[in-house]
């Protein structure tokens, strides 16, 4: 019997517990039939906003319509001077990029202050038999796409590059991107072969956005 009684007890507690769990507020005001009685009830709103950061390098998802997501694509660069240009110092435009002749869509969109922006390579870009160029015979160009400020671009190097700050507004939301165009500024004569590649012989260059 006091088995019984115990069990009721929690069941009851835990009917009354319920509605205050499961359903919103509730509120009767009663009045004469001359009166006019008021009754509130409230509702409270929460919205939780993640932080978001957005680098895009060449071929990627959309930015500008806030279809934020991942594409896996990397693009390769390719810059083929003739045998009577190699060595003359002057600047050999590319192929390939997203936008073609060498020249990649960058942007970055974030929501949570201001970004660093770098690029790394692990050495000098290599022939594989013991011939190198260094990066920095690769120059990149910012010039503006869709936002007023063009977003500039790390100078790179054997290693890892120079950083970028980008400062954010009041807003703390950045949204900036530019056509960023890379040539080979040629300045020596090189031995023959293939430097860089597909992710081969220090080809690959990393490109990293940070914030707080």
């Amino acid at each position: 019997m006091k088995t019984s009684v115990a069990l009721k007890t929690l069941l009851g507690a835990a009917t009354l517990a319920l509605p205050l769990a499961a359903f919103a507020e509730s509120n009767v005001q009663t009045g004469a039939a001359t009166s006019a009685p008021g009754a509130t009830a409230h509702v409270d709103f929460s919205i939780v906003i993640p932080k978001i950061l957005y680098l895009r390098v060449g071929t990627g998802s959309s930015y500008s319509t806030g279809a934020l997501t991942s594409n896996g694509a990397i693009d390769l660069i390719t810059f083929s001077p003739t045998a009577a240009q190699v060595g003359s110092g002057s600047a050999i435009a590319g192929t390939g990029g997203d936008l073609t002749g060498g020249v990649e869509t960058a942007a970055v969109v974030s929501n949570s202050g201001n970004v660093t922006l770098n690029a790394t390579a692990t050495g000098a870009l290599s022939n594989g038999n013991g011939d190198s160029i260094p990066f920095t015979q690769i120059t990149t160009t910012a010039s503006t796409l869709t936002s007023a400020t063009a977003l500039a671009a790390p100078t790179l190097a054997n290693g890892a590059s120079n950083n970028i700050v980008l400062t954010a507004p009041a807003s703390k939301v950045i949204v900036q991107d530019a056509k960023w165009t890379f040539a080979y500024a040629n300045a020596a004569m090189v031995p023959t072969g293939t430097y860089g590649g597909i992710n081969t012989n220090n080809g690959r260059v990393t490109y990293t956005a940070t914030m707080p």
